[in-house]
């Protein structure tokens, strides 16, 4: 039988969260304070705590934290006070699963708990693909090894965290350049946690016709507007249970921002022309490649909606802060094109070492998807399945070779390393040439080269200029 630990300073509440969970099968301990609730942690083993913020002793802060440090594997729920968003906030910073608020809906709690007892032991998940199929015994290592292509420091940090925010209910926003992969890394926090059989709804938030934004996002009743011949379910309750990822957030307007946010604060929605609004249980991701921060300053992002969606914000590096990942992920599109294209049924072509030098002398300010798209079109444009520097159709950076293109394949990652010294040239006098043209000035040397400020200083410091 699975155990619980419910803490409450207040013996009616305790008494009725008890028997809340017990008729779901869980053996359910109490305590009325931190100290008690020390007591029982060092005792017994649990599956799931419920905790009060404010208990007599201190608060349920420290529990949290506690539990996180201590007993990572148990997923903890904070009680807060009716609106109290900013102890929400905290709690799912330091580690709780979700929070409920008061007045306790018991239909709420249950549902919370039920997802809680879905997070997986160990970090073996199976999942379901997106073709609907299901992938067993999958480990956390291998799906996102699978899925985010890279060894960087960079990177193995963004796949460290992703493990960890999965085992959370915390609003995720994922920040990051166009072509970084934020949906991949949204369906990844999605799969590796306790929705992961439940739907992963993706919304393109700057695809849909403004007209048709609240009927899209709540759905609609029969003859609520010229055209409803029938009731629709919106993508909210087509999310039930599961995953809701709004990519591209920032291209919402202010009146859809609105709407969007008490959905997300009240977890209810209304339909277009309902009478009233109805519960929904989806958690939220949500993405964009603009700086909310600096539209919320403008004005053109509600400060409010920006806190809700901003409880913890993931970075996902563009390819330029983790080019030694290009070989690995050169490797993985090549694989990936010649498995699907079933009508040629030939081997992966092999790459030339001239033609990793022009890909890592490369911006590429369109990031994964772009040199997806160039190897694409190389596989189209090469001779006797081997890819040549010329096959790319990349734009010169004015690098010169003294020698003639080596036609030697790349059989191995261990290949390259006989070619730092020539990149590092490559990008030293790139960088020079964009410094004398913008007469030194970083930032517009930067746009010339297709670069973020913060990417280009990245290099800067790299290659030792000052």
């Amino acid at each position: 039988m699975l155990k619980c630990l419910i803490i409450d300073d207040e013996p009616d509440i305790l008494e009725l969260l008890v028997m809340t969970l017990k008729p779901m099968e869980l053996d359910c301990y109490t305590a009325s304070n931190i100290a008690q609730a020390k007591e029982q942690l060092l005792a017994h083993e649990f599956d799931f705590c419920l905790t009060d913020m404010r208990l007599p002793d201190g608060n349920g802060m420290e529990l949290i934290e506690l539990i996180a440090k201590n007993h990572p594997n148990t997923p903890v729920a904070m009680i807060t006070a009716y609106g109290d968003v900013e102890s929400a906030v905290n709690a799912l910073k330091a580690g709780a699963f979700d929070f409920v608020s008061k007045p306790v809906g018991i239909e709420q709690l249950r549902k919370l708990v039920n997802t809680a007892l879905q997070l997986p032991k160990e970090q073996i998940q199976t999942t379901v693909k997106e073709d609907g199929t299901i992938q067993l015994g999958v480990s956390y290592d291998e799906l996102l090894s699978s899925n985010l292509v890279g060894k960087s420091k960079i990177m193995q940090k963004v796949k460290d965290q992703i493990k960890k925010l999965a085992r959370s209910q915390a609003p995720i926003y994922i920040k990051g350049e166009s072509g970084t992969g934020k949906e991949v890394v949204a369906r990844m926090i999605h799969a590796l946690g306790a929705r992961a059989t439940k739907p992963f709804v993706p919304i393109n938030c700057g695809a849909i016709p403004m007209e048709l934004m609240e009927s899209e996002f709540f759905g609609h009743k029969k003859g609520s507007f010229s055209g409803a011949y029938s009731d629709k379910a919106g993508l909210f309750q087509a999310a039930e249970g599961g995953t809701l990822f709004l990519d591209e957030i920032a291209e919402l307007p202010l009146s859809m921002q609105a709407k969007l946010l008490r959905a997300i604060q009240e977890k209810q929605i209304r339909p277009v022309g309902a009478a009233k609004e109805i519960p929904v249980d989806a958690r939220i991701l949500s993405a964009t490649h603009r700086d909310l921060a600096q539209l919320v300053k403008q004005g053109k992002f509600r400060q409010d909606l920006f806190f809700r969606i901003n409880v913890i914000e993931l970075y996902i590096p563009p390819l330029c802060e983790r080019s030694e990942d290009i070989p690995l992920l050169v490797d993985n599109i090549l694989a990936k094109l010649s498995l699907n294209d079933s009508q040629l049924n030939q081997k992966q072509p092999q790459l030339l070492e001239n033609a990793m030098v022009s890909l890592k002398a490369h911006s590429f300010p369109g990031n994964v998807r772009e040199l997806e798209n160039i190897l694409e079109r190389a596989i189209t444009l090469c001779d006797n399945n081997i890819i040549e520097y010329k096959d790319l159709h990349l734009p010169d950076p004015k690098m010169t070779l003294n020698s003639e293109p080596n036609l030697t394949p790349l059989i191995n990652e261990s290949n390259t390393t006989q070619l730092d010294p020539l990149l590092e040239y490559v990008e030293k006098e790139t960088i020079r040439n964009a410094l004398e043209k913008t007469r030194g000035n970083k930032t517009k040397a930067a746009e010339l080269l297709g670069l973020t400020l913060g990417a280009f200083r990245h290099r800067l410091k790299k290659i030792g200029f000052k």
